[in-house]
């Protein structure tokens, strides 16, 4: 397995891209099912700008064949992702807080860019994953977060399995009393995402990332645009159309609620989380 630090053909990188599949499957009242192939970006943000000004096909808050937008994450309102999550885990009593962010979203495309997820892996300064940062978007325009703390025996590569409760609207077909149940690895040749959605009445949702690594270089994000020319339309479209299959089908319409007052659901620490790296 090759260090996340060092995308194969890329030694000097910590960003790479990822082809891979999107899988939701609906287990109640009914079962529904459908998969699409996409690809994603994994970039660490303190390398951002050196890595727009390596590739002429990526930019930073810059209109480009691809891009990021620090306006599509964190405050929306163009402030720098970074120093956002940073004040999150200052705010939530994080004590090692300028070790490495990297984000794992899908990128703007000529523009354009829908990120239902976003996940930030926040490590500490000695370079272990110390919090996950769990950043939800629906298609109303409104963005809610979790903040949860990545146990001290699952930070160095083993499987993460983490869990809160459901506190923001994403779906009008599902229900907002849940829980998630997250199970996935730090990114490294593989992605290898898993979320599991829990209610009263039984496991109602089961959502998987799963894809292969590739450098991040113009010759990647080539072929990437070439593969994957309506990625954005493509998940949009397709959050739409499973809706209306869903709608189709019975699915009980649930009314959306109020948006959180807080922009982000924090998860307690345990004491063996609290000490100074």
């Amino acid at each position: 397995m090759t260090d996340m630090t060092a995308p194969a053909g890329d030694t000097t990188s910590r960003s790479s891209l990822y082809r891979g599949i999107v899988m939701h499957a609906r287990l109640i009242p009914f079962r529904h099912r459908f998969t699409y192939r996409v690809f994603s970006m994994l970039v660490d943000l303190e390398e951002i700008d050196a890595l727009a000004g390596r590739l002429r096909l990526f930019s930073r808050n810059r209109f480009n064949l691809f891009s990021f937008f620090d306006r599509d994450h964190a405050t929306r309102d163009g402030s720098p992702t970074l120093d956002w999550v940073r004040k999150q885990l200052r705010a939530a009593g994080y004590k090692s807080l300028e070790g490495r962010v990297l984000i794992h979203c899908f990128p703007r495309i000529l523009g354009y860019v829908f990120n239902p997820l976003s996940i930030y892996f926040c490590h500490h300064e000695d370079g272990r994953l110390q919090a996950i940062l769990y950043e939800v978007k629906n298609t109303f325009g409104q963005q809610h977060c979790y903040l949860i703390p990545v146990q001290p025996d699952q930070g160095n590569g083993g499987t993460i399995r983490q869990n809160c409760e459901k506190s923001f609207y994403v779906s009008p077909f599902m229900d907002m009393i849940a829980t998630y149940r997250f199970r996935l690895k730090k990114p490294d040749d593989t992605l290898s995402i898993l979320i599991r959605q829990d209610t009263p009445e039984g496991e109602v949702l089961v959502a998987t990332h799963t894809g292969t690594r590739e450098a991040m270089t113009d010759r990647a994000l080539l072929k990437m645009a070439l593969l994957y020319p309506l990625l954005t339309a493509k998940v949009v479209a397709g959050i739409h159309w499973e809706a209306l299959k869903l709608w189709i089908k019975g699915a009980v319409f649930h009314k959306r609620p109020e948006a959180p007052a807080n922009p982000v659901s924090v998860s307690e620490k345990s004491s063996t989380e609290h000490h100074t790296a």
